[in-house]
Formats: structure tokens, C-alpha cells, sequence
């Protein structure tokens, strides 16, 4: 088993729009390629302005094969550059 940790910083006062956006375009595609994370967690004491994902991948392999498939989805793609837009 392999877990992936995840840590994102986002701009100070931009969280709350990464976490909409993030529901609105970049959940269902992701869950859809990666399945549903072991946690997704939000910062409340320390730095505010981060999130955290946890997945579960079978290994290596299973990994590279499940994200490749996820960066090759226009929906994704799609979600990333939005994502970057708001500087995260």
C-alpha cells in the first residue's frame, strides 16, 4: 500500500475559493480516476491558508498508471488551470 499526502498552500484569503472551486470542477474528476481519498483536511491553526489530501494507491505503479489517466481528462484539466488562476 502506498499513501499519498498531499499539502497545497494557497494565498492568504483565497482557501475558501479553492475548497468551492475544488467541489464544483475538481472533485468529480479526480474521485473518478482516484477513487475517494483516506482524508481530506483543511488547516485550522498554523497556516490557515493550506489543504491536505491522502490517497491510497495499491503502488507505485498503481499510481502512475490512475494519475496519468486523471492529467489526460479534459475535466481535470479544466480544473487546473482554474485552480491556477487563483494562485494556488
Amino acid at each position: 500500500m502506498l499513501l499519498d499526502v498531499r499539502t497545497y498552500t494557497c494565498r492568504p484569503g483565497t482557501i475558501n475559493k479553492h475548497l468551492a472551486l475544488y467541489e464544483q470542477m475538481g472533485k468529480e474528476p479526480q474521485t473518478r480516476h482516484l477513487g475517494q481519498p483516506l482524508a481530506y483536511l483543511i488547516t485550522e491553526t498554523g497556516n490557515v491558508n493550506q489543504y491536505v489530501h491522502i490517497w491510497l494507491y495499491e503502488n507505485a505503479a498503481d499510481r502512475e498508471q490512475r494519475r496519468a489517466a486523471m492529467w489526460a481528462d479534459p475535466e481535470w484539466l479544466s480544473y487546473t488551470e482554474a485552480s491556477a488562476k487563483l494562485g494556488a
